[in-house]
């Protein structure tokens, strides 16, 4: 037992707790912080290149770079915040129109279900309208609860949170890359000279296997922009280039993705009567979800360098442990963990 008492064990279990500690209540409040860091060792190879192209300083490279982080970051605000606007006015001018327009569905629905179920049973007839009216309650509940004035003054509480959270992490993006080398030294200084080429090793890896992993997913995002403009060239070629963008868009979201655009307008189709249309846009909705159901670890894996079935596994408990980013967290804890086995950082040679 005492063997295993050594001063560079118990250092390590030590460790082992603070990273623990750290990770349960320090993360959860540190992420504007974390993603800076994230970001500024992204946009380290770029802040290097400039320096080598135009033979600047560090802090003359560091801020251009910043400077077009901002630029790109900025307009993407602009355009998001006036394409919302915009269509948020666009839809309360023709929202009169659209509920005059589902009236008049309902109203020929229930004619039509009243042709439908003249001669049956009055108990059947009873039965099936009771149905219908506990679906649209259902809904008409559904949407009450949505546009909650609760849930809206909530969420317009947390914009104070969210500009907060975006100014730190801008001010501690900026002083990341301006400060990296030296904490790149500061923590090799308590490296021996053997983990330290190991580390290094990581590092390398580990940045090959991000720009892999955006790649993949650039990639897989193009398939699905052509497949979706494709499809609705076919099935609805007014509205196929805009449409197919906002999918696009969207279909970046975990698990839902593209059926948060299709799933609403295939239903709608069906209630207005166009079976035909609301049928296609279901089979669209079910070929994208294929798509990136399928293609998405296997081309993922092809580009980080791990097979679709753990690519897949750390995609879900990413997913299930920590949202929309474990997404894209569970396949980097897989990565980080293959790599540090194989720079020998952790060894497995056991046998049962």
């Amino acid at each position: 037992m005492s063997r295993w008492l050594t001063k560079r064990n118990i250092l390590l279990v030590t460790l082992l707790i603070i990273v623990i500690l750290l990770f349960i209540f320090i993360l959860p409040i540190s992420v504007p912080i974390i993603l800076a860091l994230l970001t500024a060792l992204l946009f380290e190879p770029l802040v290097k290149l400039t320096e080598t192209k135009f033979k600047w300083k560090r802090k003359m490279s560091v801020i251009s770079v910043f400077i077009f982080i901002l630029a790109i970051l900025a307009i993407s605000i602009y355009y998001t915040v006036t394409s919302l606007i915009g269509r948020l006015i666009q839809f309360t001018k023709a929202a009169p129109d659209y509920l005059n327009k589902l009236s008049g569905v309902w109203i020929d629905f229930q004619s039509k279900l009243f042709v439908y179920t003249s001669g049956l049973p009055d108990d059947v007839v009873r039965s099936a309208q009771d149905g219908f009216n506990d679906i649209l309650d259902s809904f008409r509940k559904s949407l009450l609860e949505l546009f909650n004035s609760d849930k809206i003054v909530a969420l317009a509480s947390e914009i104070p949170n969210f500009l907060v959270s975006l100014i730190v992490y801008m001010i501690a993006l900026f002083l990341f890359m301006l400060e990296l080398p030296e904490l790149k030294k500061m923590v090799f200084r308590h490296f021996t000279e053997d983990t330290a080429k190991k580390v290094r090793y990581m590092t390398v890896k580990l940045n090959s296997v991000i720009f892999g992993f955006m790649k993949a997913q650039l990639l897989v995002s193009f398939i699905i922009l052509a497949v979706t403009f494709v499809g609705l060239l076919i099935i609805a070629p007014k509205y196929a280039l805009i449409m197919s963008i906002v999918i696009w868009i969207i279909d970046v979201i975990p698990i839902l993705g593209s059926i948060i655009i299709l799933a609403p307008w295939s239903l709608y189709q069906f209630v207005s009567g166009d079976i035909g249309m609301g049928t296609k846009l279901a089979v669209l909705a079910a070929i994208l979800l294929i798509i990136r159901r399928t293609v998405e670890p296997k081309v993922m894996g092809n580009q980080i360098g791990l097979s679709p079935l753990p690519t897949l596994i750390g995609m879900f408990i990413g997913l299930k442990l920590f949202g929309v980013l474990g997404f894209f967290i569970g396949p980097m804890i897989v990565i980080l963990f293959n790599t540090a086995r194989e720079a020998g950082i952790i060894k497995l040679n056991f046998k049962i």
